[in-house]
């Protein structure tokens, strides 16, 4: 694989954890960020901080051959949150990188950075790969588009209201997804580095051709938790309502924010074909339709869906 010691970030999130699982399978070396003490975990060396703290930076890139770059805030009541977790936690990460003299660097990004003016997530996403891009080292920025699979709190509103039959939408639009196992596997694909993935940004995805329409990904949501689910097309002014009315009721853990029904509303958010990783690299590998059952499945098991 040519890593002898992966440093990774975001670790406890819900990639992170996917690529924790994956470089266990390979047996990779990991060293991992996190905020909280962790239980012990085979091959895995916990490194107590966040992207704020440069002193734990420096401890979970020594000796590194590689970091990812996962973390990040893709939630946050103000622009200043995504500007510190975003931006400002970037730029620790590389410095840090640099300083230590780690020769590879994958950041995950994210496919709003496309778009940086329909919202301050991605356009604090872009202000983050450009940092990366920047600075001199051997690079790999991924852009994923919506991201679903286990132990995903995000996408587990929309199977939640497939439940119930119906589903609030944006205004019809195309949209590509990727499982977290797939998402994972090509950032330990992109480890090693070379000629044909260093200095390149690459959107992957599901491999669905034409991409999802929001009604077409809502009805299968609906068959993989078995409902059949009528979609409605709301208007950006009553999304924009409905977040205004989360926010009144959950506060900062609300899940749709006006920042969120900027790029919500935008109709194309299909993975370029032109930026998917090389083929004799990665190819998705998990059918959406059969991931979906499952993810359904693994909610269930986990008590986080009736």
């Amino acid at each position: 694989m040519g890593a002898e010691l992966l440093a990774v970030t975001g670790a406890t999130g819900f990639v992170g954890q996917a690529v924790l699982d994956l470089a266990q399978r390979q047996g990779l070396e990991v060293r991992a960020l996190a905020r909280r003490p962790q239980e012990p975990r085979a091959g895995v060396e916990w490194v107590q901080g966040d992207l704020a703290d440069k002193a734990a930076l420096r401890r979970l890139v020594g000796r590194a051959t590689v970091v990812v770059h996962i973390a990040g805030v893709v939630n946050a009541p103000d622009p200043a949150g995504f500007e510190a977790g975003n931006v400002a936690g970037t730029l620790n990460v590389v410095e840090a990188a640099m300083k230590a003299g780690v020769p590879r660097f994958v950041h995950v990004s994210s496919l709003s950075a496309r778009e940086p003016q329909l919202s301050v997530y991605g356009a604090s996403k872009l202000k983050g790969e450009r940092i990366v891009t920047a600075a001199p080292l051997d690079w790999s920025v991924v852009r994923p588009p919506a991201v679903y699979g286990p132990r995903d709190t995000e996408m587990l509103e929309l199977f939640r209201l497939a439940r119930r039959g119906f589903m609030p939408l944006p205004p019809e639009g195309k949209l590509s997804i990727i499982h977290v196992g797939d998402l994972a596997r090509l950032l330990l694909a992109l480890l090693p580095g070379g000629e044909d993935v260093t200095s390149m940004t690459f959107e992957p995805d599901d491999g669905q051709p034409g991409g999802w329409t929001h009604h077409s990904l809502a009805r299968a949501i609906g068959v993989a938790v078995g409902r059949r689910v009528t979609p409605m097309s709301l208007s950006p002014g009553l999304l924009r309502l409905g977040a205004r009315a989360d926010r009144f009721w959950r506060k900062d853990r609300a899940k749709l924010t006006e920042d969120r029904v900027g790029y919500m509303c935008h109709p194309d958010w299909m993975a370029g074909e032109a930026m998917q990783p090389p083929g004799h690299l990665w190819k998705p590998q998990v059918e959406t339709r059969m991931g979906l059952h499952a993810t359904a499945a693994w909610y269930r098991e986990a008590g986080w869906l009736k």
